[in-house]
């Protein structure tokens, strides 16, 4: 499997000049930890999470409270100014991390979670030319070895059989599914990837109904996700 066929394709964004309260609203309104920040021209610029919005004045979090003492022993003045930025800045631009690491969407899981546990990574920017199309996170990794597991395990000889066949019938096509993104279980075909067109979606879909044995198929294709204009 690649990044594209486990990424989350409709990305949460937030803006260096939205407000630290509106940042949190689409954390609570969305259920999610972090966001990649996009500026005007729609390039990521940056990430920021919830730990970045931890101690915060609003809510009497600040670290700065700590004994005078300590703060004298545990810092230097760069980094208390750093913390300070941190605990009252206005807009995202001041609390969002801005050393992005991304990732292309043809990268290998293995590369993926790598990565991740190297550079202590939760979630990880998908570009393609340059634009956000994804986003990978640690669930989603988990999501993946969750279905290939599930189908590993309770696949029959047959099944086994139909991906191989349904993946042979698309051998060679440009709009071809990796064989990671074909699951077969009790006869039913599950297919999951990102894919450009209706065309490639309804190819694949006939490809897979086209194969002998194959009593349905559950089609899990989505698009890439589209930024908005900002």
């Amino acid at each position: 499997m690649r990044a594209l066929d486990i990424m989350t394709p409709s990305v949460v964004t937030a803006t260096p000049d939205m407000t630290i309260h509106d940042a949190a609203r689409l954390f609570v309104d969305n259920r999610i930890s972090g966001m990649p920040v996009v500026d005007a021209n729609g390039k990521v610029v940056g990430i920021v999470s919830q730990g970045d919005l931890l101690h915060r004045v609003e809510t009497d979090t600040c670290r700065g409270k700590r004994s005078w003492w300590l703060e004298l022993l545990s810092s230097s003045p760069r980094e208390q100014a750093a913390r300070y930025v941190k605990e009252h800045g206005h807009v995202v631009g001041d609390v969002m991390c801005d050393q992005v690491i991304s990732i292309p969407e043809d990268m290998p899981l293995q590369q993926i979670a790598d990565l991740m546990e190297r550079r202590h990574l939760k979630r990880v920017p998908v570009l393609k030319d340059g634009k956000l199309v994804g986003i990978v996170s640690r669930s989603n990794l988990i999501r993946a070895l969750a279905s290939v597991a599930l189908a590993v395990d309770s696949a029959s000889h047959d099944d086994v059989s139909l991906r191989n066949a349904i993946v042979l019938e698309m051998h060679g096509q440009r709009w071809a599914l990796p064989k990671q993104g074909v699951l077969v279980k009790d006869g039913v075909a599950h297919l999951w990837g990102v894919i450009e067109s209706e065309e490639e979606k309804r190819a694949i879909r006939i490809a897979a109904e086209g194969v002998a044995g194959v009593k349905r198929v559950e089609s899990h294709l989505v698009f890439p996700s589209v930024m908005p204009s900002l």
